[in-house]
């Protein structure tokens, strides 16, 4: 496969139609024992296969692919997808699928299957029960909802990582974020990529509304927020019966699912959980309390199937309270530091900004900015240096930490927030707000070190190249905010430092 990345629909799908996804061994193992076992039946086989949404994928696209030239309509259940292909054919589709560890699949291809299985729990939950004679759409439609994402997780997770830092978190316009990193809307892409893998009617039904109905999308939404007074949405509703028919679609439950799927990874309380909890209210006729209850028993219940110690589940910040940011009701900030750590903090920065340079060499340059570290009310902290080969990090100093992590070593690549870190000088806080979307893309050796919701990384850089790395906690509480100030004017001292001592000779 090419290194170069695609920057058209067309070379995006081709290179996407042609990604194998990984299935996790146990699964590939389980169904091909189950194929070879004459006692089992298609209903077997499908509850092992949705264990492993990638192998749910394949064959549903082979399946589809397979009958693509004759009249017959996409397969729309995974069960359909088995008739047809029949289980000589599943079990050569099997064989050239790649099975591997689940620790050796890409982290970020395994998270949005994570959440794909959250949004059909959901689905199930909220709306099968409802329309017991569409359960199959609705549980498949809504699992293969976001897979034309998958390939694009396990090819260019970077890339997804980009565009959550900075549609998601920085508000940039996720228009203009697109097409600078694919050169086309991501929507359009899902949507085309579902329309060449024969996906099933209602996943297609989901893009064509983003696409081309979102005017029918706004004015429900419109009403849906008046869900205080649900007569007179009621009535607005039979004012505009081609609206009602228009959100009344089955087929919308697939979208409304995926909707709070996706939100809920971010926070439970923001403007866009909101927006699709009162769209679902609406859809249900249902008191928004109602509705929010059961979406957080359907996200316990997806986190008890599928959730994964290396991968972030919202069901777990159900467990604190909403109303300050899902930290614990008694998790205060740090105290600031004391007048008389400032003092020391001062001094100690005073050394790192010296002209000439008072440091004989790096290491008791770098036991000055630990200590200021650590003046400035950090509890826990660690200075890294990047090797002479750029692709791993090896520990310099540590503060409240055990002995051992002073041996640590972080390859670079394994980890996507350390290539961003070290593609150039970045402070990366993470917290409340976006603890879920960076903690699991961090090597796991570090997360054991620096257990807790807030951390402070900053990357700095010596001639024009990142060359030292700053992580650091308050013990993994809430930051004081004069501490995180502080933490980033250390990290400027300590790149003053790092080139006048490199220059010292010159």
């Amino acid at each position: 496969m090419s290194n170069a990345k695609p920057h058209n629909l067309d070379a995006w799908l081709t290179l996407l139609d042609s990604v194998r996804l990984p299935i996790p061994r146990l699964s590939h193992d389980k169904v091909r024992a189950a194929i070879s076992d004459r006692r089992r039946s298609l209903r077997d086989i499908a509850d092992l296969m949705q264990h492993s949404p990638a192998l749910v994928l394949s064959v549903m696209r082979e399946a589809n692919r397979h009958g693509a030239s004759s009249l017959v309509e996409p397969a729309e259940s995974l069960e359909v997808a088995l008739n047809r292909l029949g289980l000589a054919r599943t079990e050569q589709l099997l064989a050239q699928l790649p099975a591997q560890e689940p620790q050796d699949i890409p982290l970020a291809l395994r998270q949005l299957q994570m959440i794909s299985q959250h949004a059909s729990q959901q689905a199930n939950g909220m709306f099968a029960a409802r329309l017991a004679r569409l359960w199959q759409e609705i549980h498949w439609g809504s699992l293969l909802f976001l897979s034309p994402l998958w390939p694009l997780a396990a090819t260019y997770p970077a890339l997804l990582e980009q565009w959550e830092q900075r549609v998601v978190h920085q508000h940039e316009p996720a228009a203009k974020v697109e097409l600078e990193l694919f050169g086309v809307r991501l929507v359009r892409l899902c949507q085309a990529l579902a329309e060449q893998w024969r996906l099933p009617a209602w996943v297609l039904h989901g893009y064509r509304l983003l696409l081309s109905e979102r005017k029918s999308l706004v004015q429900v939404l419109h009403i849906a927020r008046d869900n205080e007074h649900r007569l007179r949405q009621q009535q607005q509703l039979d004012d505009d019966p081609a609206l009602r028919r228009w959100l009344n679609q089955p087929a919308n439950t697939i979208l409304l699912a995926n909707g709070l799927a996706l939100a809920a990874q971010h926070a439970w309380v923001n403007a866009h959980m909101t927006r699709w909890q009162y769209l679902t209210s609406l859809y249900l006729q249902a008191p928004l309390e109602q509705v929010q209850q059961q979406i957080h028993q359907h996200a316990v219940l997806s986190a008890r199937l599928h959730a994964m110690p290396d991968l972030w589940h919202p069901a777990r910040s159900l467990l604190w309270p909403w109303h300050v940011e899902h930290q614990p009701r008694d998790a205060q900030p740090a105290p600031p530091p004391s007048p008389e750590a400032l003092v020391t903090w001062r001094k100690l920065c005073g050394e790192l900004l010296a002209e000439p340079t008072p440091f004989n060499n790096a290491m008791h340059l770098t036991t000055c900015a630990r200590d200021a570290l650590v003046a400035c009310g950090m509890q826990r902290a660690m200075l890294l240096m990047v090797d002479k080969t750029l692709t791993s990090l090896r520990v310099h100093q540590i503060a409240g930490l055990p002995k051992e992590a002073a041996a640590l070593s972080l390859t670079i690549e394994n980890s996507t927030v350390l290539q961003r870190l070290m593609a150039q000088p970045t402070q990366l806080r993470l917290g409340a707000g976006n603890h879920a979307q960076f903690w699991a893309l961090l090597p796991a050796t570090l997360r054991g070190l620096f257990r807790g919701e807030h951390l402070l990384l900053r990357s700095l850089t010596n001639n024009g190249r990142v060359v030292m790395l700053l992580v650091a906690d308050q013990g993994g509480g809430p930051l004081a905010e004069v501490s995180v100030q502080a933490f980033g004017k250390t990290g400027q001292c300590i790149e003053r430092a790092l080139a006048t001592f490199t220059n010292r000779s010159r």
